[in-house]
This record gives C-alpha cells, sequence and structure tokens, in this order.
C-alpha cells in the first residue's frame, strides 16, 4: 500500500499536493498499463486501486475549487 491511499490523508494536503499526487498515481497508473500489456503485471488489482485513488484525489480538488459561473 502507499503511503496516502486513505481518503482521510488526501483531505489533509493542499491542491499543489493533491495536483503531484495524482501525477504520481497516473505516472504509475500508466506503468501498470504497460506491464499488463506486456504480461509482466504480477497484480491486476492494482489497476483498480490506483483508478479509485486517482478519482477521490480529483472529486477532493474539485471540491475545492470555487465555483465558476454559480450563485453567490
Amino acid at each position: 500500500m502507499d503511503r496516502h491511499e486513505n481518503i482521510s490523508e488526501f483531505r489533509k494536503l493542499d491542491i499543489e499536493n493533491l495536483a503531484q499526487e495524482i501525477s504520481n498515481y497516473k505516472s504509475e497508473l500508466f506503468n501498470l498499463r504497460f506491464q499488463m500489456s506486456t504480461n509482466q503485471l504480477k497484480n491486476p488489482m492494482r489497476i483498480k486501486a490506483v483508478k479509485k485513488i486517482v478519482a477521490r484525489i480529483s472529486t477532493i480538488i474539485s471540491e475545492r475549487k470555487p465555483k465558476e459561473g454559480g450563485i453567490n
């Protein structure tokens, strides 16, 4: 398991750190997909887990961004 896979850990980070984390997980996802295509992937469930983590981080980022065009 990675260091920040708990949602409460992600919520403690600021947007810049969240952006860095999402970048790291996306590159890991790319590498996992590459390993899968070359039949070298040992844990295929890791792809699903990383996709969920990316979605969680994206949700936190979108929650923190100010709403544009909304009613004030």
